[in-house]
């Protein structure tokens, strides 16, 4: 084999070591695309703010996905991400993920990623993704409602989290953004 394609391999697989070393254990796991239900790795998004929010279609807090797309869309150049998990724990998204992706696109114009159907609420117990239940184990809460907003930083260590009636336009919500946005 030539000397530089094994240097560019070699270096390419040293790359996505170090990747895996950086990422934190709260992002290290495969969630399903919304869209083609593709495996999609969190740890593309170490080293970012995240945005962590369980959705729902049918929820009097669905506005907010127009809040949220908003958010991405004006932070996402400073490094943040909004990831977005429909659940139907409140019998508020009986659709199949297909159906909730449209809805999302044409309805909100949602951008943001989005992932397949999840059991986010404590009740679901041994069904919750596990991802919840590592949020809910690190910040102390679990979402009581749809448009439950966690906020992580950086570091993958802080988690900020925020009820359903705390809009992602408000001031302490978009401040605590901006704040993990300034910590390096």
């Amino acid at each position: 084999m030539p000397l530089r394609p094994l240097l560019t391999a070699l270096l390419a697989l040293t790359a996505g070591s170090a990747q895996a070393a950086d990422c934190p254990p709260l992002l290290k796991r495969e969630v399903l695309r919304l869209q083609d239900e593709k495996p999609q790795n969190l740890c593309q998004y170490a080293g970012k703010v995240v945005v962590i929010v369980n959705t729902a279609s049918f929820c009097g807090f669905t506005g907010q996905y127009k809040g949220l797309e908003a958010l991405h869309t004006k932070y996402k150049d400073r490094g943040l991400v909004v990831l977005g998990f429909p659940s139907n724990d409140f019998s508020q998204e009986p659709g199949d993920n297909k159906a909730i992706a449209e809805f999302c696109e044409n309805t909100y114009g949602v951008k943001f990623p989005m992932f397949v159907k999840a059991r986010v609420a404590e009740s679901a117990g041994a069904q919750r993704h596990p991802l919840y239940t590592d949020l809910k184990q690190i910040s102390g809460e679990a979402p009581r409602w749809n448009f439950h907003k966690y906020v992580v930083a950086r570091d993958g260590k802080t988690v900020h989290s925020f009820g359903s009636m705390t809009a992602p336009d408000s001031s302490t919500f978009v401040g605590t953004v901006e704040k993990l946005l300034d910590a390096k």
